[in-house]
């Protein structure tokens, strides 16, 4: 079985376009919403599948869906 793919707040920032040292204490408010996937707590932190992630994003972002970065939706 392979691993599954995960994120940490600093890949989520990069995927919702923000930056992940500028906008970290938003992209920490926003993994603390209810309805925002559950994460996993590991040794150095928390992290969250990327699927789970992409899609939350789809429903609640769908202005950054494409997962490129360029908001442009393809």
């Amino acid at each position: 079985m392979a691993a599954p793919e995960v994120m940490g707040r600093a890949e989520i920032a990069m995927r919702l376009g923000l930056d992940r040292r500028t906008d970290y204490y938003k992209v920490y408010r926003l993994t603390l919403r209810p309805g925002f996937p559950a994460p996993w707590k590991l040794k150095g932190g928390y992290v969250w599948a990327t699927a789970d992630v992409e899609a939350w994003i789809a429903e609640h972002r769908p202005d950054r869906g494409d997962g490129d970065g360029d908001g442009d939706g393809d």
